[in-house]
């Protein structure tokens, strides 16, 4: 069997237990929400009309939710917390995490076989890509780090 069959395979594994299993804390997180001193608030008729809507709507957020970065684990733990129906959910989930092996197998096995050769056949130029790579990730962090650190300017205090 190919190494991108074996890999997308595994990797599909891997979704439906990660993504489902963030459904079901989240299904139990908003019936345990549902019984606390929230349940009022959660019991208003404009939370009622969102969660009917993301029960009946949620599915294609949650399959489209594979194919970007940082929100799968927020629309699954959503999906779970606003009680989606399982008949909506795990199509989603299947078509969804389906997208995400197939991507991440071609383009994870895909980028190792470069990185793999160019080790192999020029070490020098592999190093410097890496270190390159690691550099720019120390960059970017400080410069954030920088910028949440900064005073924001204060619009009022132009006015006096």
């Amino acid at each position: 069997m190919n190494t991108i069959a074996l890999t997308a395979g595994a990797l599909y594994v891997i979704v439906l237990l990660r993504a489902g299993g963030t459904f079901a804390v989240g299904w139990l997180t908003g019936a345990g929400a549902r019984r606390s001193r929230f349940a009022e608030r959660i019991s208003s008729a404009r939370f009622q009309r969102a969660e009917r809507a993301i029960q009946r709507w949620g599915a294609p957020v949650v399959a489209v939710s594979f194919l970007t970065v940082g929100l799968q684990t927020a629309a699954n733990f959503l999906a779970g917390s606003m009680r989606m129906p399982l008949s909506r959910y795990l199509p989603a989930l299947f078509v969804g995490g389906a997208a995400w092996a197939l991507i991440y197998a071609t383009a994870g096995v895909g980028v190792l076989t470069v990185l793999g050769s160019l080790f192999a056949e020029r070490a020098a130029l592999g190093l410097s890509a890496v270190a390159a790579l690691l550099l720019a990730l120390c960059a970017l962090v400080v410069y954030r780090r920088r910028r949440a650190t900064l005073p924001s300017p204060d619009p009022a205090a132009d006015e006096v």
